[in-house]
């Protein structure tokens, strides 16, 4: 599946991209031919933690790479009185008698113990464009659903600083 990101994700991934081919790749490769000068190779656990973490950092670099080549740019831009990507949204679960403080967000981005939560997720989806007030249904699957009430859109909650997060 292709990843949604705004240009601002974009933006932190090439940041990121070549932080890591700079920065990491270097010390990497410093590590591993440190580790090589110690001697025997089959017995040496330097060696091996030092081509571990090598082979890692070359490995999410592939992966942001990948991911930037196979992404659908999406805009996070939304009308002043609907929720958005990037919108802060107070929710009010009607079940549970309970008011929570999502921000929407792009997948990879997305961190429910943080509250950020993807316009992917069934919440998300179903918040999307919708105006304070709104009564959303939101569909978890095909027999099961609940509703929640739209109670406050927080239009400034943009300029997120929180990182890409590692896999």
């Amino acid at each position: 599946m292709r990843e949604q990101l705004t240009k601002e994700d974009v933006k932190k991934i090439q940041e990121e991209i070549e932080y890591r081919k700079l920065s990491v790749r270097k010390e990497a490769l410093e590590a591993v031919k440190e580790a090589r000068a110690h001697g025997d190779l089959s017995e040496n656990f330097e060696y091996h933690a030092a081509k571990k973490d090598k082979n890692k950092n070359e490995s999410r670099i592939r992966y942001l790479e990948r991911m930037l080549k196979t992404a659908r740019i999406i805009s996070d831009e939304s009308r002043e009185d609907e929720v958005g990507l990037n919108n802060k949204v107070e929710v009010y679960f009607e079940d549970d008698d309970e008011t929570e403080v999502y921000k929407l967000v792009t997948s990879i981005r997305g961190n429910s113990l943080d509250g950020r939560i993807s316009v992917e997720s069934p919440l998300g989806k179903a918040l999307l464009g919708h105006k304070v007030g709104d009564r959303v249904h939101v569909k978890v699957n095909a027999s099961a659903g609940y509703d929640v009430i739209v109670k406050r859109i927080d239009k400034d909650s943009g300029g997120e600083e929180d990182a890409i997060r590692s896999f």
